[in-house]
């Protein structure tokens, strides 16, 4: 809201496209580094994983909302200290990139990549975020006020859930 749409848009989807392509490449190298049954397993084991972590977190305070919050200040401090040099279109870039870093996304995209068709995952990486970024930035404030946290963190836990199940259920590619 304190910026232009456009910057933000630009930065959020330049970081979120960077990270997909990083983490189906993470992803893809994973098997040709440890047997691609280790790979299938883990990535069950992490979808299980990241559909619980979701419905705790949908069940408890606290959150990403806290740590978005303390990206942005350590941003701030940055882009005061280089006197405003800073364009606003890379700081969107910097939070987003930093904030998802490690991020159930992140590691789903690699878990993913590690399991399917790396070029299907960034294909269907980039849409996804792309889709789900821009309704943010268009219409963030009012989504927010229609969608609560804890339905959003309930919906992805049950659909990591979900993917756990098909990946659990699914034999591993040779």
């Amino acid at each position: 809201m304190r910026h232009p749409r456009r910057l933000v848009l630009s930065g959020c989807l330049g970081a979120l496209i960077v990270m997909t392509i990083l983490s189906a490449v993470v992803g893809w190298a994973a098997p040709n580094l440890i047997s691609r049954k280790l790979t299938h397993h883990i990535t069950t084991v992490l979808f299980f994983g990241f559909g619980l972590w979701s419905l705790w977190d949908a069940f408890s305070d606290g959150g990403e909302a806290e740590e978005f919050e303390e990206v942005e200040k350590k941003l701030d401090a940055d882009f005061k200290a280089n006197a405003g040099a800073t364009k606003e279109g890379s700081k969107a870039f910097s939070i987003t990139f930093f904030g998802e870093w490690g991020d159930k996304s992140q590691l789903a995209t690699i878990g993913l990549a590690a399991d399917e068709n790396p070029f299907g995952v960034v294909l269907g990486g980039i849409i996804g975020q792309a889709l789900c970024t821009t309704a943010a930035v268009i219409g963030g404030k009012s989504l927010a006020s229609q969608i609560s946290e804890k339905i959003v963190a309930l919906s992805g836990g049950v659909l990591f859930i979900v993917f756990g199940i098909q990946s659990f259920l699914s034999p591993v590619k040779s």
